[in-house]
């Protein structure tokens, strides 16, 4: 008895002890809970705070180009892909390891490898040795830099001489990896990517961190090269955004890597076609290592152009062109030595829409023709009489000549000028109208004297000109009303305003630029030049883009209509309608009355056409030598009293023995390719009603 109540009594002893021991651990576990809360908690929480969201954004395939008909010219090619996405903070010796591993699975072009490349990877591979190169002064006197750069200069030839063909594609692999930026995806293999590397890159993604199987897009030209050097060309990923606008692209969500338009329409309609890029918020720790990753917002391809172009007339009308071009060649190939390009545009007159622009550039070196329909935008031709209608209509609204007004057609001869006269010598006297009809360079020459204030009629032979050389900017004026001379507003990256001769105090010279032979202008001021006067005075903005539509995931269809592009109406001649239906009435008679320069070619032609020819002398350089050639223009539009379509055709540097009209070969197959493509399309839409 006496055992088992000293047991009992030792009993609450032991529970006070137990009972203090948890006490003391509490009170430990409070104190520590109270440091860490109390003492170190702004630290604990910087450091938490320092696992933070970064957003990255993947680049989306841009957005289709197709014609008025909505029949694509471009859209996007898929490919298999290899990317990857390196993590903040990964090390040289990381995205190493990673190359070595992907090299097993895919095939890289190596050719590309540098030098620098494989010292580079000697250096990796022998850090410790390379680095023991340096001397201590080098070390204490150079930066990081300075000296990682010098370390691979002491790096030989003969060490970096006999990689072996694998060793080269762990280069080539890593090379590409370099490029990347964090949490930035980095193409490394997007052509020529095989079913089975794809595959098995696919299988092993747990083994190569950063790197994913995907698919990629390229560019493709659905018609081929037509109308594709205005629609122009993108930057590879390896290009990316250029240096020199780097800060403009970059504020505008671009990465350094981006493709981007570079020319043409690629490059005019980029905000259009770039898209939406699909945003991922990633949450890293603070050495970059990735916790998770979620999309904050879905991608979206870029809105799809539709092109005023009918694809299916450009291809015809640069059929035309290059046939015309090549039988002119051929039928004098001497004479026609430095004729190398045709040029034509086409346009709706009253809307501004450019149906087709073609330019066809024969290469001597490689004796081959290349599409160049940028030609048309860029390059400014001495483009002879095609311009007088706008002379005309100088010399009426400025009140130098009246409607009707007759000027016997004779040559004249200033003094210290060569003597001047019209191509044909059966003129005789000729009224505004009749001057524009047989083509009269003396019409023009009266006006262009008489608006320098020269007004001797018939002019004295061989007496000195008197008038003001103010003269040629007023002609200049009148000739800018029409789109000579001036930016037309196409809505293209860059367009040509020709050149202006320079102002002499030679009526000789003011003579000239009455007869586009002065100054220089480009076959697309030309089309826009008799739009103007098909449009009853109005010039109207020239332009290749009628619709931009949104982008949708039947690429069967076309999405809802996101901006639509209207007539834009530039200015209106300073002219009175009577004196623009004068010019409307020689064009006629130039094309359609017996006698008219046009007539033999478009005399009964049933959609009722009207124009103006031209031929101009050009000097072609050959060397050191200028060569006298001729310039061949032709304007025109049709139906007469409803035009739907207008065009202008250049064709520079034929031989002065040319025989072969070219200019009106293509004006009239191109304005019957139009029409005859017109009534076949309403024809089967007839059918199709029926």
């Amino acid at each position: 008895m006496a055992k088992e109540k000293k047991k009992k009594a030792q009993l609450p002893i032991r529970l006070n002890i137990l009972f203090f021991i948890v006490f003391l651990m509490f009170s430990v576990l409070i104190l520590q809970l109270g440091i860490v809360q109390i003492l170190n908690g702004d630290s604990y929480r910087s450091e938490i705070e320092r696992t933070i969201q970064d957003t990255t954004e993947n680049p989306v395939p841009r957005g289709k180009i197709v014609d008025r008909n909505h029949k694509v010219i471009v859209d996007n090619k898929p490919l298999y892909s290899i990317t990857y996405t390196p993590a903040k903070g990964v090390q040289a010796e990381e995205r190493l390891k990673v190359a070595e591993k992907l090299a097993n699975f895919i095939s890289m072009d190596t050719e590309s490898v540098t030098d620098r490349d494989k010292k580079e990877y000697w250096y990796l591979k022998h850090t410790d040795e390379a680095d023991s190169r340096l001397s201590e002064k080098e070390i204490n006197e150079l930066d990081n830099a300075e000296q990682y750069k010098k370390t691979l200069e002491k790096i030989t030839d003969e060490e970096i001489k006999d990689f072996s063909k694998d060793e080269l594609q762990v280069i080539a692999v890593k090379k590409e990896l370099d490029k990347a930026y964090s949490l930035t995806p980095q193409t490394v293999k997007n052509e020529g990517v095989t079913p089975d590397e794809y595959a098995q890159v696919a299988e092993h993604l747990d083994d190569l961190p950063g790197v994913n199987a995907t698919t990629d897009w390229e560019r493709e030209f659905k018609s081929g090269e037509t109308f594709s050097s205005l629609i122009g060309s993108i930057t590879s990923q390896e290009q990316g955004i250029p240096a020199d606008k780097e800060d403009y692209f970059l504020t505008r969500g671009y990465s350094r890597n981006d493709r981007i338009g570079k020319s043409g329409l690629e490059e005019y309609y980029e905000d259009m076609l770039r898209g939406r890029k699909e945003k991922i918020e990633h949450t890293t720790t603070k050495n970059g290592t990735i916790l998770d990753s979620k999309t904050v917002v879905e991608g979206q391809r870029g809105k799809d152009l539709v092109l005023s172009i009918d694809i299916d007339y450009q291809e015809k009308v640069d059929e035309i062109v290059r046939d015309e071009l090549k039988k002119a060649k051929s039928s004098q190939p001497y004479d026609n030595r430095y004729l190398e390009d045709a040029l034509a545009v086409a346009i709706n007159p009253r809307t501004g829409e450019l149906l087709a622009v073609s330019g066809q550039h024969y290469d001597k070196k490689k004796n081959k023709y290349d599409n160049a329909a940028y030609k048309a935008l860029y390059d400014a031709h001495v483009p002879g009489s095609s311009i007088k209608g706008a002379t005309v209509l100088a010399g009426l609204q400025s009140g130098v000549i009246s409607p009707g007004e007759t000027i016997y057609d004779s040559p004249i001869k200033i003094k210290g000028t060569a003597q001047k006269s019209s191509l044909s010598k059966n003129i005789g006297l000729a009224s505004d109208t009749d001057a524009l009809k047989k083509s009269s360079n003396v019409y023009m020459f009266y006006i262009a004297l008489r608006i320098g204030g020269e007004n001797r009629y018939p002019f004295p032979d061989n007496a000195s000109a008197r008038f003001d050389t103010g003269a040629f900017q007023k002609m200049r004026n009148y000739y800018g009303q029409f789109g000579l001379g001036v930016q037309t507003g196409i809505d293209y990256p860059f367009e040509s305003v020709g050149y202006e001769g320079e102002v002499k105090n030679d009526a000789g010279l003011l003579m000239n630029l009455a007869i586009g032979q002065f100054d220089t202008y480009t076959t697309l001021q030309m089309a826009q030049y008799v739009s103007t006067i098909a449009n009853d005075g109005y010039r109207v903005r020239p332009h290749f883009l009628n619709e931009v539509r949104e982008p949708t995931g039947d690429k069967d269809k076309m999405g809802p209509v996101f901006k639509s592009v209207g007539t834009d109406v530039m200015n209106r001649l300073q002219m009175q309608d009577s004196y623009i239906e004068r010019v409307q009435e020689g064009f006629r008679r130039a094309f359609q009355e017996q006698g008219g320069t046009g007539y033999s070619y478009w005399g009964g032609k049933s959609y009722d056409p009207v124009g103006k020819t031209g031929t101009a002398e050009s000097f072609y350089k050959d060397g050191d030598n200028l060569v006298e050639t001729d310039n061949y223009s032709l304007v025109g539009y049709a139906p007469r009293d409803e035009p739907e379509i207008a065009f202008a055709v250049i064709v520079p540097y034929l031989g002065k023995n040319n025989q072969y009209k070219i200019q009106h070969n293509i004006g009239t197959r191109l304005m019957d390719a139009y029409f005859d493509l017109k009534e076949k399309r309403d024809d089967d839409s007839k059918e199709k009603e029926d």
